[in-house]
């Protein structure tokens, strides 16, 4: 006959009830403390999830439609409209200015700097381009890529080919990576630097051959193998 299997008694119960003890303790004696840093922590929690919902929502959905005319002046290259408004509705400084915390207000910040950009305007568009922030897998990049634009236009070569090698290794993607490796291909030759040139225009052909970039690329590698 097989013998019966007796429970097992619990293991150092006395350390157990004195663990618990102890705790009963703490908390009789912590209360007062324990119940004003909990009830602190429910009204800090209510206090973000109202001023999230009656403050910072209302005031998105108010800079959206107040940026949209200037959207609409840069889409058309009317970019001084875009940037200062027309009288009747606000620019993208404005924007800035009044909701610059709101996702709106900080996409105005782009817009800025590509609008100055286009206006010759490349201190002003290096300063808006640096100040914008971005996780866009696209626009991250062409905001590097244009700031290297403007830092290539006031003669700073070296910098802004060091922009267009980040622009291009950033997110990598058939439609801005080739862009910005043909850019700094460019501005390699003219700096000199042949070989750093071939080695951009290589990462175009092994790549993005089928881009734009990609399908004109073999001349670019001649050029520089020729001799």
């Amino acid at each position: 006959m097989s013998k019966e299997k007796t429970p097992k008694p619990i293991e150092n119960l006395e350390e157990v009830e004195h663990a618990l003890t102890t705790a009963e303790l703490y908390f009789e004696k912590n209360s007062k403390i324990i119940t004003i840093v909990f009830g602190a922590a429910v009204v800090i929690a209510l206090l973000f999830l109202a001023t999230h919902r009656f403050y910072s929502l209302p005031r998105e959905v108010k800079a959206k439609e107040q940026i949209f005319a200037a959207e609409q002046y840069f889409e058309k290259d009317s970019f001084n409209l875009a940037i200062n408004g027309d009288g009747n509705y606000p620019g993208f400084l404005d924007i800035i200015d009044d909701y610059g915390s709101t996702k709106a207000g900080k996409l105005a910040k782009y817009y800025t700097g590509i609008s100055s950009l286009h206006l010759g305007k490349y201190q002003e568009a290096i300063d808006y381009l640096e100040g914008f922030k971005t996780d866009d897998l696209l626009l991250a990049p062409v905001a590097l890529g244009a700031t290297g634009d403007a830092y290539s236009e006031l003669g700073n070569k070296e910098k802004a080919v060091k922009l267009y090698m980040e622009a291009a290794e950033l997110n990598p993607n058939a439609f801005t990576s080739p862009v910005y490796y043909l850019k700094a291909g460019n501005l390699y030759e003219t700096l000199g630097s042949k070989d750093k040139a071939l080695a951009a225009y290589k990462v175009i052909k092994e790549k993005y051959a089928e881009s734009n970039e990609g399908r004109s690329i073999d001349k670019y590698i001649a050029r520089l193998t020729a001799n």
